[in-house]
């Protein structure tokens, strides 16, 4: 039995996760699971030595030990933020170094595969390089303004409907408690000198008659149709009254999306779509670091298979 372990980097409640660590199970591949931005430096123990093929030491969480240098393979989740440091300087100045000692350790593991590499989900998180790149890829994309121009703004939202989406998918609060910001249409005549406050991005309304996620897990594509009710924008806000189906996505689809990750350098992408009356599949975003539990068992997607795959093969999948 190969006891090559594969590390698990996500929070402690991650059901997504644990689907995969059960499966990993199954196969008899060692996991070790931890939440770096939580656990160091206690209770996980760091210590690495670089030589002439790369990093070598032991990373130690509780009574579990990994060598270094035979991880097969790095599941960065969800993990915890490293903590910025607040107060003093001394607490300043040691979470910086937790973030960079432990995380720069772990981003650069000889013979490592990573699903996916946390600095390239960090770079893929930025929805102007992601529409670019599906630009590039081949996938066809909405009319796009990104501006703090109230007057671009509002020429734009006369141009057609239009919708306002964030560009970052941040925690929000509404009085107390958590909510989501959805994309929503608006109109030009609701563009005030709000817009100038910060960055936003708007986006030509896509006549759409349903909605797809694709999840893409190296080569292996996975669609489900996503039904919502009538006039529904965003169907993240409907979660109750959606209804799902697992489609085929179109073959030069999956090589736009293939090319998309490969741009990123990343293994794993789970990509939006609104669907046209044509059977055109608009790209809207990719989450490189997505939920899709739900979906395998609302569609029948064996991801967890996949990803629990690609997990245990590790550096062997590489090229």
């Amino acid at each position: 039995m190969d006891g090559r372990p594969v590390l698990v980097c996500t929070e402690y409640e991650d059901a997504t996760a644990d689907l995969v660590i059960a499966e990993l199970n199954r196969r008899r591949v060692p996991v070790l699971r931890f939440d770096p931005g939580r656990d160091f430096p206690a209770p996980v123990v760091l210590a690495a030595r670089i030589g002439a093929s790369g990093w070598d030491g032991r990373l130690t969480v509780g009574d579990r030990t990994a060598d270094l240098y035979a991880v097969r393979a790095l599941y960065h989740r969800r993990p915890s933020p490293y903590p910025t440091g607040s107060g003093e300087q001394a607490a300043r100045f040691t979470a910086q170094e937790n973030r960079r000692g432990l995380g720069g350790v772990l981003g650069a593991l000889p013979g490592c595969l990573y699903l996916s590499h946390p600095q390239a989900i960090a770079r893929a998180e930025y929805k102007p390089a992601q529409l670019e790149a599906a630009t590039r890829a081949g996938l066809t994309v909405p009319a796009t303004l990104i501006t703090n121009d109230p007057g671009k703004a509002k020429q734009f939202c006369a141009e057609q409907p239009t919708i306002y989406k964030p560009l970052h998918a941040g925690a929000y609060d509404v009085e107390g408690e958590p909510a989501g910001i959805w994309a929503a249409p608006v109109e030009a005549g609701e563009i005030d000198g709000a817009v100038s406050h910060s960055a936003h991005l708007f986006q030509a309304q896509v006549p759409k008659v349903a909605d797809v996620r694709t999840v893409v897990v190296r080569e292996q594509v996975f669609s489900a149709r996503i039904t919502a009710p009538p006039g529904v924008v965003d169907w993240r806000a409907e979660y109750q009254s959606l209804a799902y189906e697992a489609v085929t996505c179109p073959e030069e689809t999956c090589g736009a999306l293939v090319r998309f990750l490969a741009d990123f350098g990343l293994s794993f992408g789970a990509f939006d779509f609104a669907v046209t009356a044509d059977g055109t599949w608009w790209f809207l975003e990719c989450n490189p670091n997505g939920q899709w539990a739900w979906l395998e068992d609302a569609a029948g997607l064996p991801i967890t298979h996949a990803i629990a795959g690609v997990l245990e093969n590790g550096a062997s999948q590489h090229g």
